[in-house]
C-alpha cells in the first residue's frame, strides 16, 4: 500500500530524514535516495512491532501538503509499505498435522488456558527467536 512519507532533504553530512504522518512517532533516515523505500519499510515494521494496532489507511497527499508541520522545505514521497508484515489481524490458515499431534496440542493448550491458535502462534514466535 502506498503511504506518504515526508523527506527532509539531507546533504553530504546529514542523512535524509523521514516522517510518517500515518504512523505517529515513526521516523527514520537514509543516506541515499534509493535507500528510502527499504528504510521506510523497516521503520514502520519496528514502529508497529508488538503494538497490536490496526494498520491505518494512508492519508491522501492533498490533506497533508497544507499541514504546517510539513512546511520545512522537504518533499513528499509515496512509499510502498508491505502491510502484511505489520497487520495484526488474525488470518485463517490451513495446515496439516498428524492427528495425534493435534490432539496433544489441544490438550496442552486447554490445560494452560490457551487456544490452539494462540498456542501455535506462541510456539512459532519462540521457535523463531
Amino acid at each position: 500500500m502506498l503511504y506518504p512519507v515526508y523527506v527532509s532533504i539531507g546533504d553530504e553530512k546529514t542523512a535524509h530524514g523521514m516522517a510518517f504522518p500515518d504512523f505517529a512517532g515513526c521516523f527514520s533516515a537514509a543516506d541515499n535516495w534509493q535507500d528510502i523505500p527499504r528504510m521506510a519499510q523497516e521503520a514502520v515494521e519496528c514502529h508497529m512491532a508488538g503494538e497490536g494496532l490496526a494498520v491505518p489507511s494512508p492519508t491522501p497527499l492533498e490533506a497533508l501538503v497544507k499541514d504546517p508541520e510539513y512546511q520545512s522545505g522537504g518533499v513528499w514521497m509515496l512509499v510502498e509499505i508491505d502491510v502484511s508484515r505489520i497487520d495484526p489481524a488474525p488470518q485463517r490458515v490451513n495446515i496439516s498435522l498428524p492427528r495425534f499431534l493435534l490432539a496433544e496440542i489441544d490438550d496442552y493448550a486447554r490445560a494452560h488456558g490457551a487456544t490452539r491458535s494462540g498456542f501455535l502462534a506462541d510456539a512459532a514466535k519462540a521457535a523463531m527467536q
